[in-house]
């Protein structure tokens, strides 16, 4: 029997036994995430840069690709790593900063996500209240509040988790640290307390859940009286990437945290974490910019501008030589 104070490291899920099976999770993952690192870098400098883009929802967009780029960076790299250097340790500080982190992007994105369906039910259903409810101090204020409540809820949960005791080894079943797997580590019935906060935690992404559902009754409802078939276009292709986006990320996360035991399975559980931590980023650029003629507009013109800047700036060198 061991308990937390002779734990130094955890041990976490090898993708596969074979070289050659963990260099192909390597090279997936590494595309994955360069993918992520590109698409939401893209979407922050675009946003950033063109100044029609300093809207409120672009600029909860810009939020979000942060949000995703910070919670890719703290679970691919090191699973890549541990792949490529046919190791599965993380430390003890290591594994509790990894959940601190990831708990705190999740969060944050989720809580944002719900503030982005406010915002395009202001902005379609009372459009003559948008300047005055969705002004830039309430946005600003609106995005703290999500970046904030992510903070205290990470906080709480990675405190609490980390002071059970635990008494089943050191072995995770996950590539990256995450609550349910360290929880099947506590010893007897000391992890109910911990079990009890995510059920509270449930309840408020719930109800999170519910109000983005219900703006988006009252969204799909405006949108069919539109008379344009040009408006409703528009209106569509705004909020269809956010509900495949929430669809996603709502579903496969309260599965992977609220799913009963006898449903479990390491394979089960790695997919559906993959689903909800990696592929969401990734996606997420994809979705945005496909669907949206101004940011695709937007970064045509920043990327044609930056083209040009470097021809001129190669025909001026061969002038000089």
């Amino acid at each position: 029997m061991s308990n937390d104070s002779s734990i130094t490291q955890f041990l976490l899920l090898a993708f596969a036994d074979r070289r050659e099976l963990q260099l192909l999770h390597f090279w997936l993952f590494l595309g994955i995430y360069l993918a992520a690192l590109l698409g939401n870098s893209l979407i922050i400098t675009t946003i950033a840069c063109d100044h029609h883009l300093h809207t409120p929802m672009y600029f909860f967009l810009l939020n979000l690709s942060l949000l995703d780029l910070g919670s890719t960076s703290t679970t691919v790299p090191k699973s890549m790593a541990n792949s490529l250097w046919d190791t599965r340790a993380i430390s003890y500080l290591g594994c509790a900063a990894q959940l601190f982190l990831f708990l705190f992007f999740i969060s944050a994105e989720y809580f944002l996500l719900t503030i982005m369906a406010y915002d395009r039910y202001v902005a379609i259903c009372k459009p003559l209240h948008y300047g005055t409810l969705l002004g830039s101090r309430a946005c600003v204020h609106m995005a703290a509040a999500a970046w904030g409540t992510g903070f205290l809820n990470a906080l709480l949960h990675t405190a609490n988790t980390f002071s059970l005791p635990l008494c089943q080894g050191n072995v995770l079943d996950q590539f990256f640290c995450e609550i349910p797997q360290i929880l099947k580590l506590s010893c007897s019935h000391s992890y109910l307390r911990e079990v009890g906060l995510i059920v509270v935690s449930a309840c408020l992404s719930f109800g999170c859940f519910v109000f983005i559902v219900v703006s988006y009754v009252q969204i799909f409802r405006a949108v069919l009286r539109i008379p344009s078939e040009q408006g409703r276009h528009k209106a569509f292709s705004t909020c269809l990437p956010h509900m495949a986006v929430v669809s996603l990320f709502v579903s496969t996360a309260m599965f992977a945290y609220l799913k009963p035991p006898s449903v479990s399975s390491p394979s089960l559980d790695v997919v559906v974490s993959v689903l909800y931590s990696v592929v969401p980023p990734a996606v997420n650029p994809l979705i945005y910019s496909m669907r949206n003629q101004e940011l695709k507009d937007a970064l045509r013109k920043m990327m044609t501008g930056s083209f040009s800047e470097a021809t001129k700036g190669l025909f001026s060198s061969a002038q000089c030589s």
